[in-house]
């Protein structure tokens, strides 16, 4: 079964416009992510410089039967699943009595439901297509009736959130889990300056391709004229804020057509598509606790490049005045 909340089309619209109107111009990350966009991402992963996925992925099969003894019973639910590749571990272990995976792209969610549905038929699937960090509660289902919510959010995701946003997200997590829910996430942390830009600019051109997907989806649902041949692509380490920038850069001065708007462009000018925040594991910790967590364990690979922490809620209290 899937549950359709996909912001509406003027809802995106108006997004659209309020990210045009930045300096720098930015738009919603998720808003890459159309079927296309899906896809694009998913061969992303596959590409030798980003190892993020595989580092997650052996860390997840390695320590799952630890993580589900960490966690709990209760239903699985995970926040932006994608093509949920990544769960397969934990639901093994944890054998939830039902998985809930949350996703932007309608389509992409609904191949992934029938797929898990075809690996583990023993288990529940409920999808939601919506825009996570803006649900103010799960949809009312008897699969969700009566059960503690454990969530899962990998792909260090919330990377694509400043860091105040990122502290409300998790708050708003907290919400939607509800009294007792727990939350593993994956973070992904520094590392050296070319491992890191070379991740997001991969050779084979994946990424640039990934981001001017999102110039197509702009001329097609919002009546755009973009031509993605007058934008190159950029990835950049911004050591100031410990992130990566990625952008599309205008070739020269121009002129698109966008959601009954007209915009400008200055030769050189970027179009932010999504930042990518890394955390060390002390300063996600930190985050966590200003929205009201706190993390009972952690795990890492060998090379300290990506971390997965449990979190658990803090005295409900405290959680209030915090968020």
């Amino acid at each position: 079964m899937l549950i359709d909340l996909h912001p509406q089309a003027a809802d995106v619209a108006r997004l659209v416009s309020l990210g045009m109107a930045k300096q720098p111009k930015q738009l919603p990350a998720w808003l890459l992510y159309d079927a296309e966009g899906s896809r694009l991402f998913e061969a992303i992963c596959e590409q030798p410089e980003y190892g993020l996925t595989r580092t997650e992925t052996a860390l997840l099969e390695r320590h799952a039967p630890a993580l589900a003894q960490a966690l709990g019973p209760g239903v699985l639910v995970e926040f932006g699943a994608g093509s949920a590749r990544k769960v397969g571990p934990l639901l093994r272990s944890l054998k939830p009595p039902a998985y809930v995976p949350l996703d932007i792209s309608a389509e992409h969610l609904a191949n992934a439901c029938v797929e898990l549905r075809q690996h583990f038929p023993q288990v529940p699937v409920l999808g939601i297509c919506c825009d996570y960090s803006q649900l103010d509660q799960l949809p009312a289902h008897p699969l969700l009736e009566g059960q503690a919510r454990l969530g899962f959010y990998p792909g260090s995701s919330l990377g694509n959130f400043t860091p105040t946003d990122a502290q409300a997200l998790l708050c708003q997590l907290s919400k939607l889990l509800g009294p007792g829910g727990k939350l593993l996430i994956g973070i992904d942390q520094p590392k050296a300056v070319e491992r890191l830009e070379a991740a997001y600019n991969d050779a084979a051109g994946v990424s640039a391709a990934f981001a001017k997907n999102l110039l197509v989806r702009l001329n097609r649902d919002l009546a755009g004229n973009f031509d993605p041949q007058l934008f190159s692509y950029r990835a950049r380490w911004e050591a100031e804020h410990s992130r990566i920038a990625m952008a599309l850069v205008s070739a020269r001065e121009q002129s698109v057509q966008l959601a009954g708007q007209v915009w400008s462009f200055g030769a050189g000018e970027e179009l932010i598509t999504e930042h990518s925040f890394k955390y060390d594991p002390e300063a996600f910790r930190a985050l966590a606790a200003a929205a009201g967590w706190s993390c009972s364990q952690s795990w890492s690979d060998p090379q300290g490049d990506l971390s997965l922490h449990l979190l658990v809620q803090a005295d409900p209290a405290i959680a209030g005045r915090l968020c």
